[in-house]
């Protein structure tokens, strides 16, 4: 099994191509890696829908494939086209996607594939990377275009900032897990809030250091505790809500995280935290909680 796995992955960057200004990959050849149906892997993203925006996962239109077609030699993307027709535009995930798709499949293969998967990304960004850098037209345009290259290096910058606000964290990683979730608390400038239906003594202990507002929204809060907490410190104002499932991290109202674990159990499973690039998703979630 672990000589197939590396036979496999050998060949996922030639499975990596661009669309939208994005790099992607068939759900077919991510199900061909994870060993599954393509079936299982369309339909385990259409009941999770609202955790694959955009920036996670898309169909293709008809066009898109046609010009793909056009370009590349890709088996999977043809025989989808041919057999399938216009009506089963196949699904794309991007690197995000690949994550969050691991964290919902119960499969020990999608979690040993899925490193391997990230680290063709990684490594195909770093290709198109130095390949830019070391063109010719790129040293021209330090000197005349400078404000094409500050837009350039935005965008290198936001993939960087991307890279940190997503994750996936496996059984034991405890610390790094802890350290990006400070990380995320200690970027806000004006208000936290937090949606978890088993915030505790753990998310406490994290808060309490906090010196902004932060709102909780949950469904299971031991009231002593609340109430013994307030008696100390003042940040934290708590709502009982039980209208969600998953957890939510919004800063400022501007920017929204989902995590796949309940603050209190980050680190003991395999599980990842994303930042969600929806204003839309946003939006329907804080007024949601608005109700």
């Amino acid at each position: 099994m672990n000589e197939l796995l590396i036979k496999e992955s050998l060949k996922i960057e030639n499975m990596i191509f661009e669309v939208r200004g994005k790099q992607v990959i068939l759900s077919s050849d991510v199900a061909k890696l994870y060993k599954t149906e393509t079936r299982i892997i369309n339909q385990t993203i259409k009941r999770n829908i609202m955790r694959f925006p955009e920036s996670f996962c898309f169909q293709l239109t008809t066009e898109e494939m046609v010009n793909l077609k056009s370009q590349f030699v890709i088996s999977s993307l043809r025989n989808e086209f041919v057999h399938g027709g216009p009506r089963y535009l196949p699904y794309v995930l991007t690197e995000q996607g690949i994550m969050m798709l691991s964290g919902l499949l119960k499969s020990d293969i999608a979690v040993k594939v899925n490193v391997q998967i990230i680290d063709a990304f990684v490594a195909m960004r770093q290709y198109i990377s130095d390949t830019l850098v070391n063109q010719n037209f790129i040293n021209s345009l330090v000197y005349k275009h400078d404000e094409e290259i500050k837009l350039l290096k935005d965008s290198f910058d936001k993939l960087q900032e991307n890279k940190k606000a997503n994750a996936i964290f496996f059984d034991g990683q405890i610390y790094d897990a802890y350290s990006l979730l400070l990380d995320i608390l200690n970027g806000a400038k004006k208000e936290i809030i937090i949606i978890d239906n088993y915030a505790g003594k753990e998310l406490l202990n994290i808060l309490k250091e906090i010196d902004i507002k932060i709102i909780i929204y949950s469904a299971n809060m031991n009231e002593t505790l609340i109430k013994k907490y307030m008696n100390q410190y003042h940040n934290v104002e708590l709502f009982p809500n039980n209208k969600f499932h998953d957890r939510f991290i919004i800063v400022d109202k501007k920017i929204i995280y989902h995590c796949g674990s309940s603050f209190k159990d980050l680190g003991k499973k395999c599980f990842a935290i994303n930042r969600i690039e929806s204003d839309k998703i946003l939006n329907d979630v804080l007024n949601e909680i608005k109700k």
